[in-house]
């Protein structure tokens, strides 16, 4: 097995044990992510991990198909969670491709059905609109937001 087929081993693994840290070491520091919702650099991206562990009580992730060279790979990866804006229950399934530099993630780009997600997320407003440019900024911003205004849960006996 590749060395970077083990780094996208270790870090789906860390996804499944919601383990943040674990996930962020798997990066380069001048790494890039892109999804629907988030487009990150650097520190940022662990950030982002962050939050979506620990908000995610209840994700279940499963992942295959990881495959990959010197410099390039992907994996297909499934979550099921509950989306915390509006409790509603959402099954996504991503493709990911990934690049690398020094044994680490240099770029990870995740693709799924934004239509997809939105229906399940956000139900109504998520099937009439989540076709639309419009939707995917306004989840975007949100996301952005959400993110700048994250504050990690900190350890008993820590002060901030």
């Amino acid at each position: 097995m590749h060395a970077n087929e083990q780094l996208l081993h270790r870090f789906y693994q860390a996804f499944q044990r919601r383990d943040y840290a674990g996930m962020a070491a798997c990066y380069h520091p001048d790494a890039t992510f892109e999804d629907a919702a988030f487009h990150l650099q650097g520190p940022a991206i662990g950030k982002m991990w962050r939050m979506l562990c620990e908000r995610g009580h209840d994700l279940r992730l499963s992942y295959d198909g990881i495959q990959a060279t010197e410099h390039s790979g992907s994996a297909n990866w499934e979550a099921r969670y509950t989306f915390s804006q509006t409790g509603r229950p959402v099954h996504n399934q991503v493709r990911a491709r990934f690049t690398f530099q020094d044994g680490l993630i240099r770029t990870h780009h995740d693709e799924f059905s934004f239509w997809r997600w939105a229906r399940q997320a956000l139900g109504p407003m998520g099937w009439l609109l989540g076709w639309s440019g419009f939707l995917q900024r306004k989840v975007q911003a949100a996301a952005a937001n959400g993110l700048a205004r994250f504050q990690p849960a900190t350890p008993a006996g820590v002060e901030r």
